[in-house]
């Protein structure tokens, strides 16, 4: 077998609280017997994602012999373990790999709303669920053909025509790049990145200097997904307009 990275839970440390279970995008790990355990070892991928999310410091990463990391057998995990189609958007009862059901993968079929043009209200552009980077799966089928909008936290709430100047017709992940833990932001944009057909990535950020973090972020990841994807940067002023000036 080869030596890789590998998670390594201390059962000592783990008091099986779960907040692990959502940010492993390929389900390696399940709560069993009250403690976080690796379900297979052939589904870690070893770049760590969920041990920053670990209240007790139980999980770490180390070098030893496992076996390979295969991608096919963690996507059909997780496909699985959500227990999802397109058609119905709708989760399965949780499964007995212990995710959070506010954080399982669902597709959101848009349809026309003829009450919300009559109103003159607007329609939510959103057709995926979750959002937030830590807990989204780079396998998640919504991202496949679309371009990625990677938003800042305070984007949405800034920009009044985010829904359809910004998000309508992409997929998208919001994250804050001063206070997120976001050493695994990077490679799981790449891993977004390597494992679909994403034709562009817009980041949207606000004109602060802290925000200017997210751009960076993206940057890296499409450096180390070996991809040749086009980046476009979005600047949204504390007033919500567009801007390109920053302080």
């Amino acid at each position: 077998m080869p030596v890789r990275d590998i998670i390594l839970i201390d059962e000592e440390k783990c008091d099986g609280c779960g907040l692990c279970i959502p940010s492993c995008p390929e389900g390696a790990l399940a709560i069993i017997d009250g403690k976080a355990r690796v379900v297979s070892e052939s589904y870690c991928d070893g770049m760590g994602a969920c041990v920053g999310e670990c209240p007790q410091d139980a999980m770490t990463v180390i070098k030893r012999e496992a076996p390979e990391f295969d991608e096919a057998a963690a996507l059909e995990n997780m496909r699985k373990a959500e227990g999802l189609t397109k058609e119905t958007a709708k989760p399965s009862p949780p499964s007995h790999f212990g995710g959070c059901p506010g954080s399982r993968t669902m597709v959101i079929e848009k349809k026309d709303n003829p009450s919300a043009t009559q109103t003159g209200t607007q329609q939510s552009e959103l057709t995926q669920w979750p959002v937030q980077l830590h807990l989204v799966s780079p396998y998640a089928p919504y991202f496949n053909g679309k371009e990625l909008l990677v938003a800042a936290d305070c984007v949405p709430v800034a920009d009044p025509n985010f829904h359809h100047g910004l998000l309508k017709g992409k997929s998208m992940v919001i994250a804050c790049p001063k206070l997120d833990e976001i050493s695994s932001y990077a490679p799981k944009i790449a891993e977004i990145l390597k494992n679909n057909d994403i034709p562009k990535v817009t980041v949207a950020h606000m004109v602060v200097p802290c925000c200017m973090g997210i751009l960076g972020i993206v940057e890296k990841a499409v450096e180390l997904s070996g991809k040749d994807v086009p980046v476009e940067s979005v600047v949204i002023g504390v007033d919500g307009e567009r801007t390109e000036s920053m302080f």
